[in-house]
């Protein structure tokens, strides 16, 4: 069977195709310019070829003789790959860069460059695009913790701080999972955001798990981290040995988008309960919960120490191997 050769020809641009095993371009006349031809075709395997290895039959070989315009050479190497592969890529021109789509969907952009102006794509802030994740809290403490691992992905961090109009969820879940759900799925209702909610809350083995689900209100209605920590010494005042004080730290984090099956995760931190309030780096429970066997409070520790071991660290670090995956499921 004779080999398809395909080409395209005007006053500045002249190319020669066909089939290949790699997406390469090379250059016949365009003497100087071979290495920037060539990481061209470099650059449309990186941005297609990968994505589609297991559809694309054939990628394609390009032999460039006149070259004025990158994007009309990738507009030529996509026309080919469609033929080939009977796809429907295509290139459209947006705000200086080249968008390639196939029917709705984006799948690259190429950049010229010099790169563009976040203004000029997007049309608005640099601060009016990307993913927000709004922690369903108005604990700027904890807030601060879920802050310093999203924004390491580039996602806007908020709380519910930013949107006072929001009616509080009850939390009449009798299990740390359910009463994060109630909270996640709630707000992401109501706001169209993803959300992230968190039960976490302190399990003390001789108070057979307590205060647990109440670990926010175990000392009532007015409940304060003062007046919890006080209760809980309260209720082991007559527990005088370390290793009957043992207890754990646990986390569920649940994140909720509209329309979407949430994401679950939960992690666990053991430790026991000490005998007085010590450090002032934590909040709730902290200045009581001795971290393992090494003597220290998680008030006592720094924030990178916390984030490292403790069961929000512990869970988020778990969320973060699934999260890119689950962004990315409908």
């Amino acid at each position: 069977m004779t080999e398809k050769i395909y080409e395209y020809k005007d006053d500045n641009n002249w190319f020669i195709g066909k089939g290949s095993f790699a997406n390469i371009f090379s250059s016949f006349g365009e003497g100087g310019r071979e290495q920037e031809i060539s990481q061209l075709g470099h650059q449309l395997d990186q941005l297609i070829a990968p994505r589609y290895e297991d559809e694309f039959n054939q990628c394609v070989a390009i032999e460039v003789i006149k070259l004025q315009s990158d994007v009309r050479l990738i507009q030529f190497a996509l026309e080919i790959l469609n033929d080939l592969n009977n796809r429907q890529f295509r290139a459209v021109h947006h705000k200086g860069t080249v968008l390639i789509i196939e029917g709705e969907k984006l799948y690259s952009v190429y950049l010229p460059k010099t790169g563009v102006s976040l203004t000029d794509f997007f049309g608005q802030s640099e601060t009016g695009f990307g993913d927000t994740l709004l922690i369903a809290t108005k604990n700027e403490g904890k807030t601060k913790e879920f802050r310093k691992f999203f924004e390491k992905m580039g996602i806007t961090v908020e709380n519910l701080n930013d949107y006072p109009d929001l009616p509080d969820v009850a939390e009449t879940g009798m299990t740390f999972e359910e009463n994060a759900r109630l909270k996640a799925e709630t707000i992401a209702k109501l706001t169209g955001k993803m959300v992230l909610a968190d039960d976490s809350g302190l399990k003390v083995d001789v108070l057979g798990g307590l205060p647990g689900v109440w670990s926010a209100r175990f000392s009532g209605p007015d409940a304060t981290d003062e007046k919890n920590n006080a209760k809980l010494l309260h209720e082991l005042q007559m527990v005088f040995e370390l290793k009957d004080r043992s207890a754990q730290f646990h986390c569920c984090l649940v994140v909720a988008s509209p329309d979407k099956e949430s994401l679950v995760v939960e992690a666990e931190w053991p430790g026991y309960i000490g005998v007085q309030p010590q450090g002032e780096n934590g909040f709730g429970y902290d200045p009581l919960f001795l971290v393992g066997e090494s003597g220290r409070t998680a008030a006592q520790l720094s924030s990178d120490e916390k984030n490292e071991q403790s069961h929000r660290g512990l869970a988020v670090k778990k969320l973060m191997e699934v999260f890119p995956s689950w962004l990315n499921t409908r």
